[in-house]
């Protein structure tokens, strides 16, 4: 077999940004869009202070997240360890992108020209109108490897056979070749050096290698670094820091919180049909939340035109499947809401509650997001969910009498379900907290903590037992509390997609020292550390 890797002798690299040049002259990419860029990273405090260069782009990974949650099968990978993307059908859903722990993707959806709207000619001869609206990133220069291949010539050796970036390094910092050959010039290297993989940590197996000293030399210092090792630099941690992302906004956050309402209001809708409330108007207004959140979706993905896509690969992403669900609900609860059969009516609940399931997933393989891909994030979207679903119900049952029945006990639902939904999200930030999560996310959910707790269970506990021992005003006090519950999960499912969703960053297990000495500490700017 034969796996393709790149190393980076961080040692020798300068931070000339040749190839980082080199890459754009090759790919002919935007200048917004940097396949192989070369972060510059300070360490230590004065008078201890080094400075690394350190090039960084798609890590080509054995495991990549990236393939897994892609909907449409655009993102794959070639027996040699490539992982690439067809962008004839990928719709620019955006899903690779906070999947990828890297920040190795990238989507523009207009093009963009190094002098504003005057291209030159060069630009407008190589302008790839496919690549607009849709995922790009580093392919490797598979097309130089392919040539190569097909004309006898050694990728790593032969320049006509070798990455762009590779072939334009002026230290001879970057390196190329076959891994899985003992006698390639990577594996040697490997042999000769200590080496880190970005990001170990999460299990991606990335087939980019950094070079940090010799293997002979003393060890380096291996324990994790402290607080203030981890923030030091602060003067040239920009593009090193956890940074926002871009692509999933209000739009992308309108799927959850609808979604997650939506399927909420039908289960209690259907669990009201039981002492035979009327729950027609409930359940198409159920349905017609979880539609908005699938419409929003439309103007957020790049190829709108290709959302049929979106169900080609069920087997793996969560977002297909969330997709196959939504396809089986919308006919099942419609053909129940019209004809009232009972056991097809909890048989779209049902899958009204794997809908919701799929929203979780969803977030929970994001692997480039640390505030996402932590499990309990699962429990607690669908807590919120429910928890909305019920405020709802009660909110309807204020202006439909008929639903009058089933009031109190959904009351008390509420305050059961307010609860629950409190206790998932404490266990969730005491997970960010413990685990190690981007600072910024940290500061953004302790600022809600708050008013998510005073908002979202006292103040609708307290009104649901006013509501009790005053019946004349059960009703309008039960909405409100229903009304509380729901606009604090949707505010605050709102902030964890568009406000507190910052990304993995760059982190180096260990720092180079140029001559004599060791290795210094890790650096991880940006995070706080368990």
């Amino acid at each position: 077999m034969t796996r393709w890797a790149m190393i980076a002798d961080l040692e020798r690299c300068v931070g000339c940004q040749t190839c980082t040049a080199a890459c754009r002259h090759a790919n002919a990419t935007s200048p917004a869009v940097q396949w192989r860029k070369v972060l510059d990273i300070e360490a230590g405090s004065f008078p201890n202070v080094n400075r690394t260069f350190v090039p960084v782009g798609c890590q080509h990974c054995a495991d990549p997240p990236c393939m897994h949650v892609c909907p449409t099968t655009a993102t794959r990978q070639r027996a040699d360890g490539i992982v690439t993307i067809d962008y004839d059908i990928c719709i620019g859903c955006a899903y690779c992108d906070v999947a990828c722990p890297y920040q190795a993707r990238f989507k523009i959806t207009k093009e963009d020209f190094a002098y504003g709207d005057e291209a030159m000619q060069n630009e407008i001869e190589r302008e790839d109108p496919a690549r607009l609206g849709v995922a790009q990133k580093c392919t490797f220069c598979s097309d130089r490897i392919d040539f190569g291949i097909e004309n006898g010539l050694t990728p790593g050796s032969d320049p006509r056979a070798t990455p762009a970036c590779v072939n334009s390094c002026i230290a001879d910092a970057l390196h190329f070749g076959d891994v899985e050959d003992p006698n390639s010039n990577v594996s040697q290297l490997l042999r000769a050096h200590k080496s880190f993989k970005m990001h170990a940590e999460l299990g991606t197996e990335p087939g980019f290698h950094y070079l940090y000293d010799k293997a002979a030399a003393a060890p380096a210092p291996d324990a994790p670094p402290a607080d203030s090792e981890a923030q030091a630099g602060r003067i040239r941690t920009r593009g090193v820091e956890p940074w926002h992302q871009k692509h999933w906004d209000w739009k992308a956050s309108g799927n959850f919180l609808c979604g997650g309402a939506g399927t909420g209001l039908f289960g209690f809708a259907t669990i009201a049909s039981l002492g035979g409330s009327p729950i027609l108007l409930p359940g198409l207004a159920a349905l017609a939340l979880i539609a908005c959140g699938l419409t929003l979706l439309m103007f957020k993905i790049g190829r709108p035109l290709r959302f049929l896509h979106v169900l080609r690969q069920p087997q793996r992403s969560w977002m297909s499947r969330e997709a196959w669900v939504a396809g089986l609900l919308f006919p099942l609860a419609l053909f129940a809401l019209w004809f009232g059969y009972p056991l097809v009516l909890f048989a779209a609940a049902l899958v009204a509650l794997l809908f919701l399931f799929c929203q979780g997933m969803i977030l929970e393989q994001s692997k480039g997001i640390p505030a996402w891909r932590n499990p309990r994030v699962i429990a607690f979207i669908m807590a919120t969910g429910l928890a909305e679903g019920c405020g709802l119900f009660l909110l309807l049952a204020a202006a439909l009498p008929d639903l009058g029945a089933a009031v109190r006990p959904m009351a008390l639902t509420l305050v059961v379900l307010a609860a629950t939904r409190s206790w998932t999200w404490q266990r969730y930030f005491n997970a960010l907290v413990s685990e190690g999560v981007p600072t910024r996310t940290l500061e953004i959910f302790t600022a809600c903590r708050g008013w998510f707790f005073a908002g979202g269970l006292v103040l609708p506990v307290v009104m649901v037992v006013v509501g009790l021992v005053l019946p004349a005003a059960d009703a309008a006090l039960f909405a409100l509390a229903g009304f509380s519950v729901f606009a604090t999960g949707w505010a605050i499912k709102f902030i964890l997609i568009t406000r507190a969703a910052y990304n993995q960053g760059f982190a180096l297990p260990h720092t180079p020292i140029r001559g004599s000495g060791v290795p210094g500490p890790a650096v991880k700017p940006g995070w706080t550390l368990p």
